[in-house]
Formats: structure tokens, sequence, C-alpha cells
């Protein structure tokens, strides 16, 4: 009897770590599909990009998105494989993330930003240093010497977000993810863990609440949930113009002037806005699928090139405020 718990207690310590993912809970519906989404800046070297997915909650019975983010490997060399969902025995499981020195099988799910299906196309280790593919990722190359160029076919984007069952992609394990699948691995850092806690917590992520479309699709760091986590890709994520508080300089012809003015800006800056909405919703409907991510970094750089036009001129007009008129002050031996 020794002899068998010796045995077993060993062959648990010899299973892959990443397969204890699948013994969990069982989910009946697969995940929702995948939303197209931008890329936040990459905030420095080092940093390798973990794309977005949809966990679940059973408190709530509900899918909730977990927000693509830049982490920071946790050792030279290692290289993140998404987790993913698989369908088996009537229901969905899903099989965690974990870093390691190659890319291991991640359900063929086509999660974007060099993750197709299959390895990543992202960037490579170049000995202690970390190589970006400047065609997969947003990096600011006035800060980023460490690139490359390398085109990625990736063919017709495929969002479904699991493998197997109705519907599902049906991807399977090759020789190359299976010896990676058995090397040596480290489960998510303790700021992903955080990150996917705070995803949780967060009820405007579930999928009951934003049908497939969560409001935070991305942040630049692990856990950063605020209201700019990522840059609006379009003008009607934008917030609205602002207007300013009415002017009261104590000169009523200047301040309705100033006013007039600052109206009619309002006006021309919300039609420059829904000019371009309308322009960038007629090239989605132009453009195939496979050219969506493309499409939405330049949508991304139209919006923001806009906006920070848009806040230039407001600026500019505030300088020209009427100013009040200095209150005069009585001399200490006159009467007031």
């Amino acid at each position: 009897m020794r002899t068998i718990k010796l045995f077993l207690a060993f062959l648990i310590l010899a299973i892959p770590a990443t397969l204890f993912g699948q013994i969990g809970i069982r989910v009946t519906v697969g995940p929702p599909m995948l939303p197209v989404y931008e890329q936040p800046l990459c905030p420095g070297e080092g940093y390798l990009w973990t794309p977005g997915y949809w966990a679940y909650n059973p408190e709530v019975s509900d899918y909730f998105w977990v927000p693509g983010t830049w982490v920071m490997a946790p050792r030279v060399g290692f290289l993140w494989t998404p987790g993913y969902w698989g369908y088996r025995e009537g229901g969905y499981y899903f099989n965690e993330g974990y870093w390691g020195e190659h890319v291991g099988f991640y359900g063929g799910v086509h999660y974007g930003y060099g993750y197709y299906g299959e390895g990543y196309r992202g960037g490579r280790w170049d000995h202690d240093r970390f190589m970006y593919n400047r065609l997969e990722n947003r990096l600011d190359e006035a800060r980023f010497h460490n690139v490359y160029e390398e085109r990625v076919e990736h063919g017709t984007e495929i969002r479904v977000s699991f493998n197997g069952g109705n519907g599902g992609i049906e991807a399977r394990e090759n020789r190359e993810e299976e010896a990676a699948r058995t090397e040596r691995h480290i489960d998510a850092v303790a700021e992903q863990r955080d990150h996917v806690r705070m995803a949780r917590e967060n009820p405007e992520l579930r999928a009951s609440s934003n049908h497939g479309q969560p409001k935070i699709m991305a942040t630049s760091k692990a856990g950063e949930f605020g209201p700019h986590a990522v840059p609006p890709v379009h003008p009607n994520e934008l917030s609205a113009v602002a207007r300013p508080a009415p002017a009261n300089s104590g000169n009523p012809t200047k301040d309705k002037q100033y006013e007039r003015k600052q109206e009619q800006l309002i006006a021309r800056q919300t039609q420059e806005r829904q000019a371009l909405q309308q322009r960038q919703d007629a090239e989605h409907q132009r453009k195939s699928n496979a050219d969506a991510q493309t499409l939405e970094q330049a949508h991304q750089r139209q919006t923001e090139q806009m906006a920070h036009k848009h806040e230039a001129q407001q600026q500019k007009l505030q300088t020209r405020q009427p100013k009040p008129k200095p209150e005069k002050q009585n001399h200490p031996n006159e009467k007031p």
C-alpha cells in the first residue's frame, strides 16, 4: 500500500502544472466571441503582451472579460502561453496560461497581436534582451530600439474564443507544443493574478452587462483599470466635449462674445467627431475581417490626433477669456 501511495504522489508531481487548469469548474455554455480592441502602447522594455480573454465567475454564473495587458517577463528567455477554453465531457473547462521558454498549445485561438493560434510572432529573445516586432506591437519607437519587422500572414480573422465543442476551433496540439507543455513553467505572476481578481470584481466586465463589448478591453499595465486604461479607438468613445463655466468678467458684452465663440467651437468639434465616426463606420463596412486589427490601429491614431487638435483649440480659446476687472482697493484714509 505504501508503495502505491508513493507512486501516486510521484505521478501527481510529474503531471504538468498546466493540466491542473482543466480540473475545475465545468461550464455548459461556451464563452462569448473575442472583441476587437486596440493594444495600448508598450510601457517599457522587457514587457510582453498577454492577450485578453473571457474568464468565468461561478459566484454570479457569468463570464467576465480579463483585459489584455503588458506584463514584465518573470525570467529572461521566458514567453507567455495564453490560457484557453476547451470542450470535453459535455462542458467547457479553462486551461491556465503559463510562462516558459517556448510557447505551448493555446487551443488555436486567434488572440491577435502576435498570437494567431500557434506560437508567438510578436517578438523574440536575443540573449538577455527582448526584441519587438514593430508590425505586431504598438511601440513608441523614439524609446524602443530593440525592434525588427516581420510581416505575419494570419488569414481571416477568427474571433471564436474556445477549442472544441459546437462551433469551436478544431486545432490540436502538435509535437512542439507538446514538448513545450512538459518544460519547466512558471504560473501567472502575482500582478497577473491581481489583474484577474480586479476584473472579476468589476461588474461592467461581466458578459451579461457588456454583451461581449467590455468598456475596458486592454490596459497598459496589469491592474490599471482607470478611465484612461486604453485610449479610445473611435470618436463615439470619447468623453463629451466639456462646456466651460460661464464667463463672469463683469463686462456682459465681452462675456457674451466669448460664450458665443465657445458654443461655435463646441458645435464645430461635435460635427468633426460625427464626420470622422461616419467615415470610420464606412471603412469598417468596406474592409474584410482580416484587416480589422490594422484598421482599428489606424482609427485609433485618427481619433487621438483629432482629440489632441480639439484640446489645443479649446486651450487657445480659453486664453482669450475676458479677465475680471481688478477690484478697486480703498486707501486706508478713504471712506468705503
